[in-house]
Order: C-alpha cells, then sequence, then structure tokens
C-alpha cells in the first residue's frame, strides 16, 4: 500500500470530527487547511451557479482554478457533484 492509499484508510475510519481535525491539524499546516477549505468554497459556488468571474475576484484566484473545479463537476462520476447534490438539491432533501 502506498502512502496515499494508507492516508485515505485513516480519515476514512475516521469517524469522529474532534478526531479528524486533530489529524488535519497535525498533517496539513495553517496554509495548507486555509486551501482546502477555500478549494471547498470553491467548488460549492461553482456547483450553485455563481458566474466564474465573480468567484475569482471575490476570492482572488485564477480563472484556472475555478476551471478546473468547474471540469470536475462536470465528470458523469463526480464525487463532489454527488456530494454537493446531497447537499443543496431539494430534490434530495
Amino acid at each position: 500500500m502506498d502512502n496515499l492509499e494508507e492516508l485515505i484508510d485513516i480519515f476514512s475510519r475516521t469517524t469522529d470530527k474532534k478526531d479528524m481535525r486533530a489529524l488535519f491539524g497535525e498533517l496539513f499546516t495553517s496554509a495548507e487547511l486555509k486551501d482546502i477549505a477555500k478549494r471547498w468554497y470553491l467548488m460549492k459556488e461553482i456547483y450553485r451557479g455563481t458566474p466564474q468571474r465573480a468567484i475569482a475576484k471575490e476570492m482572488e484566484i485564477s480563472l484556472c482554478k475555478i476551471t478546473r473545479g468547474s471540469k470536475v463537476l462536470k465528470q458523469d462520476d463526480s464525487r463532489f457533484r454527488a456530494i454537493l447534490s446531497d447537499m443543496f438539491d431539494e430534490t434530495h432533501l
């Protein structure tokens, strides 16, 4: 098993939010955690239909990062899209 697979296995077995927060805090720097949270916010805004230029201006990021997120959400098997659909779509409430 490679290192990434080991981490995925550890994260998938961690069900306690406090434990997960501790793992994240020990593994990632505060800057990396901010980047991860920023990426998540970006994906939510794209999913909600916020114009890409508005996202770029608000978040002060390049359109390239937004385009990448948009492409991910357009994929038929996108896990992000499935998760966001469960979170936001009225048909799933």
